[in-house]
């Protein structure tokens, strides 16, 4: 048996764990860390991440900055996009095969059958493995939420940083923003500096008031910090200090705000970890993070494609990410008619994620996702483009939606956007090199 097969026969081992539902609680978590020897005490100063979107991407900013000044960093992701092993990125590379294998079935031992989620079961393991490799810092992305997520049993992060929340996983979260916030806010520690990226009001004054009953000093935008462009630069003001900055490697107007906060979060942290200007530069300029706005150059889809056009790649899954992505398409130069390839889950809000979409594109064609027992029939994705005004086709799978538009498009240059699900991202990257 190969060592990609071993972890994954483990891996699905563990899927088959009960509870099956998610299941907001830390009292299995704490239960394996005790049995494990409390890997969470023996990590690496932490910078831990809640928020609706933009965590993959700040977090991305942060360590890429961090590496600039030399230091070691973890990263812990979720979901990933091809294999497992993205999630738990040692410092700075994926987890080899055969020690994920062997982490796997050591905290599947110790478990011995009893009730724990997947997340949790694997959030422990990924611990495990971030203790036992010696590093400056770990970035740790929250699963769901904050406050009772499973990573949340880190007593005193360096720095928490709260990305925009906005409505995403309402069945377990709350119906509200406030609600949201409120969970998300769960990350907040006595005295632990906190940045917030731009909030709405309702987010915003949940999040204060748990900051208030919690003593969390917070960096609130457009009150402690603030952000803007010239010229083709970032400017960054922080307090009395302003810093210039190049901008970000990964595009769209929502990487400036990414990009902020991580820089506001990167100047909170203690001072021997706290890397330079330049560095934090350096960082903003060599980040990738793949999924986001990703321009795909080779692969099935994009040999299908006459001179000139354009196939780009999103796992943006929520009305927030749509909205981004509008904007991103508004920025286009030169401006083109906009195709795109929608796969969705059906845990997903459809309508409020077609709507700021779908006015700007020439045509929508909506597709299966392959091997994805949670994928919305494209038929049903059609229903909901009816329902917003526009319509829509289907096609069996991306790549035959991509050689229909082709045939069928005008002349002139073209825009292939594919969206509407990380798991459809993750298939095409798989595909895709």
């Amino acid at each position: 048996m190969s060592h990609s097969r071993a972890s994954d026969a483990v891996l699905a081992r563990l899927l088959d764990l009960h509870p099956k539902k998610i299941d907001l609680s830390l009292a299995r978590m704490e239960r394996i860390l005790a049995e494990l020897g409390h890997p969470e005490r023996l990590l690496p100063p932490v910078v831990h991440l809640a928020g609706t979107n933009g965590k993959g991407s700040t977090g991305a900013y942060v360590a890429a900055a961090l590496a600039a000044s030399g230091r070691r960093v973890h990263r812990y992701v979720s979901p990933h996009l091809v294999r497992f092993s993205e999630r738990i990125l040692l410092c700075g590379v994926p987890i080899d095969e055969v020690r994920l294998t062997d982490l796997l079935e050591e905290v599947e031992r110790v478990n011995a059958g009893r009730p724990i989620t997947f997340f949790e079961i694997t959030t422990a393991m990924a611990f495990l493995a971030f203790a036992r490799t010696p590093a400056d810092l770990l970035v740790l992305e929250v699963g769901m939420g904050g406050r009772l997520d499973a990573t949340n049993v880190i007593a005193r992060p360096a720095v928490s940083v709260i990305t925009p929340v906005s409505l995403d996983h309402e069945t377990y979260l709350g119906e509200t923003v406030g609600q949201i916030a409120t969970e998300k806010a769960g990350i907040l520690k006595p005295g632990v500096p906190c940045v917030l990226a731009p909030q709405s009001p309702e987010g915003l004054a949940a999040i204060e008031r748990v900051a208030a009953a919690t003593g969390t000093p917070l960096a609130v935008h457009g009150r402690d910090w603030g952000y803007e462009l010239h010229d083709g630069h970032l400017w960054v003001q922080d307090g009395h200090a302003r810093v210039e900055l190049p901008r970000p490697a990964l595009e769209g107007p929502h990487q400036y705000v990414n990009a902020a906060v991580a820089t506001v979060a990167l100047r909170r942290l203690p001072e021997p970890l706290r890397p330079a200007s330049s560095h934090i530069a350096q960082g903003l300029t060599s980040v990738r993070w793949p999924g986001r706005w990703q321009r795909l150059t080779f692969g099935p889809m994009a040999e299908l494609l006459p001179g000139g056009w354009e196939l780009r790649l999103d796992g943006g899954h929520n009305p927030a990410a749509a909205s981004a992505l509008a904007t991103t398409l508004d920025a286009q130069r030169p401006a083109r008619p906009v195709h795109l390839v929608v796969g969705m889950l059906n845990t997903k809000d459809a309508d409020a994620f077609l709507a700021p979409l779908l006015p700007r594109a020439a045509s929508c064609t909506m597709v299966p996702i392959p091997d994805e027992p949670l994928a919305r029939p494209p038929e049903e994705l059609v229903q909901a483009a009816n329902r917003l005004g526009h319509p829509a086709a289907t096609a069996p799978g991306h790549v035959a939606a991509v050689a229909e538009i082709v045939r069928s498009a005008p002349d002139g240059a073209a825009l292939v956007l594919v969206c509407g699900s990380l798991h459809l991202a993750g298939s095409v990257l798989a595909e895709h090199g």
